[in-house]
């Protein structure tokens, strides 16, 4: 893990000093902006492998920044935020994010993050490729595809189709994908799994609203379909 590049974004200088000392602990090569405007130049012309962005920035917000790079990149993206209400969080994963953390936070969990949301499908075994229907996943290019045409998925959500297409039928519960796609005890609530199946299906999905292939089983979580 040693070598990848993190750029943190926050318009509080000691904040991204203090992150800045507990990733160069783990070898990460930092890159610092302190607004959203710069945020973006460094994310264009340094490619970081993994943002760290405040939602509360001058020039232009951390939403509108997400919002931005995920028309151009697929960049994984933890959202610090001192926002605390579910529609706050919530906003951020609709955008893209990956993971969110709320402030004051405590900068080795915040390390624990970036090392969990780079760690690129941990412990899963099964073939390389996996086709159901038109929808095929590539898990050494970390890639989909849906009829030949390639999906713009996040890290996260290539993460969790993958959990649920290598076993078609089994449900799954939000506590059970929380920690197979996101390889932690999530800091957070079974919405959030929702607000990536809801990305997911618009994605995957010819109709989000009568999905073939993502499937709720109501009151107990999701499945992929067995057809």
């Amino acid at each position: 893990m040693s070598g990848k590049r993190v750029l943190v974004v926050d318009d509080d200088v000691k904040t991204v000093e203090l992150v800045e000392l507990y990733l160069n602990r783990d070898g990460y090569k930092v890159l610092k902006a302190h607004d959203g405007i710069e945020a973006l130049r460094l994310a264009r012309e340094g490619h970081p492998d993994l943002i760290v962005l405040d939602l509360m920035l001058p020039g232009m917000d951390g939403l509108e920044v997400c919002r931005t790079l995920r028309q151009e990149s697929d960049v994984p993206v933890i959202m610090l935020t001192a926002r605390t209400t579910d529609e706050d969080k919530l906003a951020g994963l609709g955008m893209g994010a990956d993971d969110y953390v709320t402030k004051p936070f405590s900068p080795r969990e915040l390390a624990a993050r970036v090392r969990t949301v780079l760690r690129r499908l941990p412990g899963e075994r099964g073939p390389e490729e996996v086709k159901r229907g038109k929808l095929t996943l590539d898990f050494m290019r970390l890639e989909a595809s849906l009829d030949g045409r390639r999906l713009d998925l996040t890290p996260v959500e290539f993460k969790l189709l993958g959990v649920l297409a290598r076993e078609p039928g089994r449900v799954f519960s939000r506590a059970q994908l929380v920690e197979k796609a996101l390889g932690y005890d999530f800091e957070g609530f079974d919405r959030t799994i929702d607000v990536h199946i809801l990305n997911l299906r618009r994605k995957v999905e010819t109709d989000p609203t009568h999905p073939s292939y993502i499937k709720t089983a109501y009151g107990a979580g999701y499945k992929f379909s067995e057809v």
